[in-house]
């Protein structure tokens, strides 16, 4: 790989893969390391890089891949079994956005974020990924190494789930009529 493909690469997607390793990790530190080791694989890996799928694609793929070693590694230091964890069914700890930001957001924004947090880990990955990174479904599918089925399903769970909470804080909050 030659430093002006290295080059492009990161300037065209380093702020989407950094957003993505937050969003993973819910630490800007940790993302921060995790981004070195990104890079480092794609400097390793991109002569074998066959253009199945995007750049943007594969980077989120091998994103994805350190975050999951660097949780395992984490998890083996503390003698917890993460792959026993069930990203189906349990839920991501919410989102460190610092209050000064969260301030700035508007009502609606803060209540989908509160939303969003009731989701399983799967269904915030996918949401992430389409709605966030504005990847496509078989873009998903890649990252995740899902069937295109498989996202769908999950963004359909998701956004079910996220118009029911939506709708029920609304009702709360004296916002719809009924």
């Amino acid at each position: 790989m030659d430093d002006s493909v290295f080059h492009r690469l990161y300037e065209e997607y380093h702020q989407d893969v950094f957003k993505f390793l937050i969003y993973l990790t819910r630490n800007r530190d940790q993302a921060e390391d995790l981004m070195h080791e990104v890079y480092v694989r794609v400097l390793k890996a991109y002569a074998n890089f066959e253009g199945k799928s995007s750049e943007k694609t594969w980077l989120f793929s091998i994103a994805k891949n350190v975050a999951m070693d660097h949780f395992r590694k984490q998890t083996v230091r503390r003698k917890y079994a993460f792959d026993k964890f069930d990203w189906e069914k349990s839920e991501l700890p919410a989102s460190e956005i610092p209050p000064e930001e969260v301030l700035l957001l508007s009502e609606k924004k803060q209540s989908l974020l509160k939303a969003l947090n009731t989701c399983t880990g799967d269904q915030k990955l996918v949401i992430q990924m389409r709605f966030m990174h504005d990847l496509t479904i078989a873009e998903t599918a890649d990252v995740l190494d899902w069937s295109e089925g498989k996202v769908k399903t999950t963004q359909h769970r998701a956004i079910r789930v996220l118009r029911q909470k939506l709708t029920s804080v609304q009702i709360e909050g004296g916002e719809v009529d009924g």
